[in-house]
Parts: structure tokens; C-alpha cells; sequence
């Protein structure tokens, strides 16, 4: 999963994004309004992480341009004020939610998965497909019972095809939400990926679950 961070406090930006690629997510980040604004218009980031206090132009602008341009994207809101006007003007711009600072790393992660939820068509906590179980909040996969080590990539690679369990999802599709811009990636890093968590997930079992449909892309098949 793709998220975009639009933070001005540097340290805070670079702690968010740390802490959630060692989830496993892809992390683009934004320190003004103007390049957050430029960047969430690409339809590419399952989440928007929103300050609500930026340079250039302020969260509540930048939500509102975004919702105006039909971008549908969650965007988690961030703000130091705690007032209840301010959060009503957040929620108002069409933010889906919002977080005060000081929060806790663990409740950031919680909301980011409740919005993720939202925008699946699987709204329970754990994902389940056939006999394979992914728990986003404890990042552990078990096939019939027998917990399957993933890393962080094959992990957020699982996650996504599993959210869109028997939709064909294009390369290109899984290269924009499972890793960032600035990451250069070589061309045939999505098949290698593929290729790892079939083995890991799919060969020792009886029913395939992960179809790889040649020149079109991949997906989970429910039975």
C-alpha cells in the first residue's frame, strides 16, 4: 500500500515515513502544500497523510482542491490544534479523519488500517481468503493454520492482491502502490516478487489461490 505524507516538520516527516516502510509501506513525502496538492492529484496513494498546518498552502486548502479535482483518496488530517472548530473545518474539507498531535505511533497505524478498510470491499480486520489469513495489525499470514514468514514487500504485496481478491491487477498497477517514486525499481521486480510469495504461499498447498494471467498482471482468486 502507497501512502503520501504532506508534513512541513522535517523530523516528523522522516520518523512517519521510517516507521512505515518498516511496516512494509510505500512512502512518498510532501513538506508544503503546493508539492502535497501537485502530488495527491496522481491517483496512485491508498492514503493521504495530511498536516493541517503547511507552508504555501494550508491542509484545509489542499483537501478541499483535492476533493474539488474528484480525487476520492483518504486523507487523515494532522493537526497540533485541538480545538473543535478546527478539526469540524478539517472534516468539513472533505478529510475522512483526523488525528491530534502528540499521538501515538500505534493509533496512526490503527487509523491508517480503519481507512483501508473503507475503501476495500473486505471490511473485516483480517483478511481471509480460502484457507489463507492475512492480520494487517499483527503483520502475520497463516495458510491452513501454519504461519507463513513474509517480508515487508511480500507482505504489502499479499495485503493488496488480497483487497482485490479476484480483480486482475495490472505490473504496473502493483508497482505504484507497493513501492515509491524515488525508488528505482528494476523491470521485473513485480514478477520476482510474485514469484517468492507463490512459493512461499501457494506451491506447498493443494488449492492455488495466486494466478498470474501472462500479459495482463496477477491476482488472489477466490474459490
Amino acid at each position: 500500500m502507497r501512502i503520501l505524507i504532506v508534513e512541513d516538520n522535517r523530523r516528523l516527516n522522516d520518523s512517519l515515513r521510517a516507521t512505515l516502510e518498516d511496516d512494509g509501506y510505500a512512502i512518498d513525502a510532501a513538506f508544503d502544500g503546493l508539492d502535497g496538492e501537485e502530488m495527491g492529484l496522481t491517483p496512485v496513494y491508498d492514503v493521504i497523510i495530511l498536516d493541517i498546518m503547511l507552508p504555501g498552502k494550508d491542509g484545509v486548502e489542499v483537501c478541499r482542491a483535492l476533493r474539488n479535482r474528484r480525487i476520492t483518496t483518504p486523507i487523515l488530517m494532522l493537526t497540533a490544534l485541538d480545538a473543535l472548530d478546527n478539526r469540524v473545518q478539517g472534516l468539513d474539507s472533505g478529510a475522512d479523519d483526523y488525528l491530534v498531535k502528540p499521538f501515538e505511533v500505534d493509533e496512526l497505524r490503527a487509523r491508517i488500517r480503519a481507512l483501508l478498510r473503507r475503501e476495500s470491499s473486505v471490511k473485516t480486520a483480517t483478511l481471509q481468503i480460502a484457507d489463507l489469513e492475512l492480520d494487517p495489525a499483527t503483520h502475520k499470514v497463516r495458510r491452513a493454520g501454519e504461519l507463513i514468514d513474509l517480508t515487508a514487500k511480500e507482505f504489502a504485496l499479499l495485503e493488496y492482491l488480497m483487497r482485490h481478491a479476484n480483480h486482475l491487477v495490472s505490473r504496473e498497477k502493483v508497482e505504484e502502490h507497493i513501492w515509491s517514486y524515488e525508488r528505482m525499481i528494476a523491470s521485473n521486480v513485480v514478477d520476482v516478487y510474485i514469484r517468492r510469495l507463490r512459493r512461499k504461499m501457494d506451491d506447498p498447498y493443494d488449492m492455488k489461490l495466486l494466478e498470474t494471467v501472462r500479459g495482463a498482471g496477477y491476482r488472489i482468486r477466490v474459490p
